[in-house]
Parts: C-alpha cells; sequence; structure tokens
C-alpha cells in the first residue's frame, strides 16, 4: 500500500536495497541500489564522450532534478534490472494500479487542477528530497570504497555512511534515517530506536557528522581517489589530466 504512495513497487525495492546493503562502498559490485560513481582512473581511462556522459550525470540538475524525476514517475513502473521475475512484474503492477487508482481518486473528488497542482508538485519534491537524503548518506568526502578483497561489510557500514545531523523536526520527518550508518551497521534496529543507539555509544554519535551547511558541499565531489580514499571534484583531476 505504500509504495503506491511514494511510486516504489515494494518487491523491486525491497531486493535493490537488500543488494545496497551487502554491497554499499565495494568497487566491485557497484551498480545497483547506488548512485554511479567512478574512480579517478576510471575516468582518465574514458574516452572524451564518455567522461562527458559521466559529468553530466553527475551535475546537480541530473542529480537532483532530472534525475528523481525519471526514478519515481518512469523508472519505478517496470521492474528495471528484474524483468524475468513474476513477482517483481506483480509487484510492479499492483503498484502502478494504486498510483492510478489515487490519482483517479483526486481527479473524481477534485478534478485535475489538484492533480497537477499538488499531487504531481509535491511527489516531485518528495522524490527530489529522497534522492538527496540518499545521495548524502554515503557521498561525502571521506566515505569508503574498496575492491571486493579489501571490502569489509562493517567497515562499510560505519565508515561508508553519514550521520546527517537534521533540525529535529527534519529528522522526525525522515524517520531518523541520518543516522545512517547505524542504520547499515544493524538494518533490523527500527527507526524510532535509532536514537537510543546514539545515545547509548556516544562515539557512534561522534562519525561522520553532516550538518545541512557542510552536506551541500558534497554536491562538489564526483570521483573517488583511490590513493588518497576520498572523492574529489573534477577540477581536482583535470589538473593532472
Amino acid at each position: 500500500i505504500l509504495g503506491a504512495f511514494t511510486l516504489t513497487p515494494y518487491e523491486v525495492w525491497r531486493r535493490a536495497h537488500s543488494i545496497h546493503h551487502g554491497a554499499s562502498g565495494n568497487l566491485t559490485k557497484r551498480g545497483i541500489g547506488d548512485i554511479d560513481t567512478l574512480t579517478v582512473k576510471e575516468y582518465q581511462n574514458r574516452s572524451p564522450f564518455s567522461r562527458l556522459k559521466y559529468r553530466l550525470y553527475r551535475n546537480p540538475i541530473t542529480l537532483f532534478i532530472i534525475g528523481p524525476a525519471y526514478l519515481f514517475f518512469l523508472q519505478n513502473r517496470l521492474p528495471i534490472g528484474y524483468m524475468k521475475n513474476t513477482s517483481f512484474w506483480i509487484s510492479a503492477m499492483a503498484t502502478n494500479l494504486g498510483i492510478l487508482a489515487s490519482v483517479a481518486a483526486i481527479y473524481y473528488f477534485g478534478g485535475l487542477a489538484p492533480v497537477l497542482f499538488i499531487f504531481l508538485p509535491t511527489t516531485f519534491l518528495a522524490a527530489m528530497i529522497g534522492v538527496w537524503l540518499f545521495y548524502v548518506q554515503h557521498q561525502f568526502e571521506y566515505t569508503y570504497w574498496e575492491e571486493n578483497a579489501e571490502w569489509d561489510l562493517h567497515d562499510a557500514a560505519l565508515l561508508g555512511s553519514s550521520h546527517y545531523v537534521l533540525p529535529r523536526f527534519f529528522q522526525w520527518m525522515t524517520a531518523n534515517i541520518g543516522i545512517h550508518h547505524i542504520h547499515h551497521l544493524s538494518s533490523r534496529i527500527p527507526f524510532y530506536r535509532l536514537t537510543k543507539a546514539i545515545k547509548d555509544h556516544p562515539s557512534l554519535a561522534e562519525m561522520n557528522i553532516l550538518t545541512v551547511k557542510e552536506s551541500l558541499i558534497q554536491a562538489n565531489f564526483h570521483l573517488w581517489d583511490e590513493e588518497n580514499k576520498c572523492l574529489v571534484p573534477f577540477s581536482n583531476v583535470a589538473k593532472v589530466t
């Protein structure tokens, strides 16, 4: 039911999110449930056209405006990546029917105006906020990326997930998901217990802190520098290419 309100088929999301939790920060297993991220060497070895495509993809307009619209309004209508599994098709189509029923009800009782000026804008805004939250949860300067041989699940959780400190109201509105390193360390902890986990373990409260102001800067980092173990902007690479 909630999938219809979030424009996201539950079974597809559950599978992708499970993969994300099991491979976050793993350079060998990139591509599902994460923001596409190239290493500096990978970027340097690409053709000029391929570099341009990646630059366009990492542009804030693409990531936080075009991307959310595409993801929630278009991509989520089909079980992309899981097309051969019947259960994912059922989940996607059931979600689509739920969305259609919701929009039809809004139109029936209020006409076209509420659909155009309330449903679509609020859904789009929620999509942008959701993508932004997901971005800053893992895409920060000193995050964690390792090849599969060196990758460790607990290190990826604690070092590769941020503690996004939001104003209390927004922390409540987002179900404490800003305490993301704890969520990745133990996804079975319910959202209403995450604040207690922080209070009970002060050392965890100090890890990977991002304020709202600091989070805005993270959109300037685009590539993983394997030598220095940090994300860097395109401008750093341009100096050596």
